[in-house]
């Protein structure tokens, strides 16, 4: 099957490295236009860009600001008059010990969910009154296995925003399908990226391999050829539905 994304211009949030930058790139090479979102990569974002060519451009915002948020989609269609997709890939981990002082305990929680949660609540209203006016489009948020299987105490909030993320993914799958929006949730499990270093720095890599059933953690790259198929259309009664890319870590 080949999927051709010609015409279509997509947002990818966090796209500067790790899976959006996969995602940005497969989008690329199927034909779409690419709106590179980055916070502090700006190398990183321009050199993606230049690999997809002239139908990608970068756009930086701070997601963890309300304001910026708003200023990277209104930006993103200034540029390019239409978006036909948003993939809402940014997202943190901070490691947040339960001995943590409560107030550093706090500002992880809230930095977390800002980022992982309130911003693609608000790139999504966006989009969905955008899509409205457009005559629809595609929603694909970037969750967790974590969402549904948990998290180790320290990610406790990395967890929990990822599962608000699913049933944001499933509200908006109830609410538009019938104007032509549609939403999809993919869970990646534990996947190799420069954001999960801190994590096998801190666990070890046997930890992140013992209970996966294939012989190599997940790439980046495993995981962007869901988000292109769910991107074209192909897929669209599937709207609302969650699909698992974590090596039978955790199947539901």
């Amino acid at each position: 099957m080949q999927i051709s994304l010609s015409n279509t211009t997509v947002l990818v949030t966090g796209a500067s490295r790790g899976i959006g930058a996969a995602v940005a790139l497969a989008m690329g090479k199927a034909g779409a236009t690419v709106a590179i979102h980055y916070r502090d990569q700006q190398q990183r974002a321009e050199a993606l860009a230049a690999r997809i060519g002239a139908s990608a451009a970068i756009f930086q915002a701070d997601l963890s600001n309300i304001d910026e948020c708003a200023a990277l989609w209104n930006a993103a269609v200034a540029r390019f008059g239409r978006i036909d997709t948003l993939v809402n890939n940014a997202g943190i981990a901070i490691s947040s010990p339960l001995d943590l002082a409560g107030q550093d305990w706090v500002r992880g929680w809230d930095t977390t969910m800002a980022v992982n949660l309130r911003a693609p609540a608000i790139l999504s209203r966006l989009a969905i009154g955008h899509f409205v006016e457009t005559g629809g489009g595609r929603i694909i948020n970037i969750s967790s296995r974590a969402a549904f299987r948990g998290d180790q105490p320290a990610y406790l909030a990395y967890a929990a925003s990822k599962g608000g993320l699913v049933a944001l993914t499933r509200s908006i799958a109830r609410g538009f399908g019938k104007a032509g929006i549609l939403a999809f949730n993919v869970a990646p499990g534990f996947t190799r990226t420069e954001m999960a270093q801190d994590f096998l720095d801190q666990y070890g890599e046997d930890y992140a391999t013992h209970d996966i059933a294939l012989k190599r953690l997940t790439e980046p790259e495993d995981i962007a050829p869901f988000v292109v198929f769910l991107a074209s259309g192909l897929g669209d009664h599937s709207t609302g539905c969650t699909i698992d890319i974590n090596a039978a870590s955790y199947v539901h």
